[in-house]
């Protein structure tokens, strides 16, 4: 399994990299988290007609405006797009005239499927929602002997640990810098993000989501990744183009 960082920041794009998108490609499927502007680099690692899914966490610019592109591939096997519920509503307009192709007319054929409790998921997987602003979903995947946990745009809560717990990999923001908080818009700051990995007992720690007015350089993630080393030593600040192994 190889986990690619198409895109690392939060808010907007800088010289740092993209808006948030990850891919994970294991021998069955292809998964992307998030669609934000490093979505576009989806094509130079989709090669094969394994099955397609998407997994929104919530309908922030930052994690869905990569979507405007989605013309520019011709995928035969199609999409699955999941997210919360409003997912048909919001992407029918965001896709659609006078902002973009609309969904019914892409090379690719899209398939909304909206988040609820009776919802049954195409993969062994879990969601559970997060403490944001809006609406927003983490996600755990069971892939084969590993479990790899996302969990962007979020404050510390419940069901953040219950995700992240045991993970062998856990993707997690880092918006804030050392000791910042807001409780009117919850994120996470690095010592936040490494004492969850700690107490989850998860084995890894890869942070993204680096708010761009906070984050100017590589060297503030460097930053950052020191600071949560000191309490969760397998921490890694992602950088677009970043590839894991899990």
């Amino acid at each position: 399994m190889e986990i690619t960082f198409l895109g690392t920041n939060g808010w907007y794009d800088t010289a740092t990299g993209n808006t948030t998108c990850v891919l994970v490609e294991t021998e069955k499927e292809y998964i992307i988290l998030d669609a934000g502007n490093g979505f576009y680099k989806i094509g130079r690692y989709i090669k094969t007609e394994k099955p397609i899914y998407i997994f929104l966490s919530h309908f922030h610019l930052d994690h869905i405006i990569g979507l405007h592109i989605l013309n520019k591939f011709n995928f035969s096997q199609g999409i699955d797009v999941y997210g919360p519920q409003g997912l048909r509503k919001y992407l029918y307009t965001l896709i659609n005239k006078p902002y973009s192709v609309p969904i019914k007319k892409l090379k690719t054929k899209i398939r909304l499927c909206e988040i609820n409790k009776n919802r049954k998921f195409p993969l062994d997987m879990e969601s559970k929602e997060l403490k944001h602003s809006t609406i927003c979903y983490g996600y755990r995947f069971y892939l084969g002997n590993r479990i790899i946990s996302y969990c962007t745009d979020t404050g510390l809560c419940k069901n953040l640990f219950l995700l992240a717990q045991g993970a062998d990999l856990l993707i997690t923001e880092c918006s804030f810098e050392m000791g910042q908080e807001s409780p009117e818009w919850p994120h996470l700051n690095p010592q936040q993000a490494a004492r969850l990995a700690k107490e989850a007992e998860t084995k890894r720690l890869a942070l993204l989501h680096f708010d761009a007015d906070r984050y100017r350089s590589f060297q503030k993630r460097k930053e950052a990744q020191k600071i949560a080393q000191k309490i969760f030593k397998n921490t890694v600040s992602a950088i677009d183009g970043l590839r894991l192994r899990a």
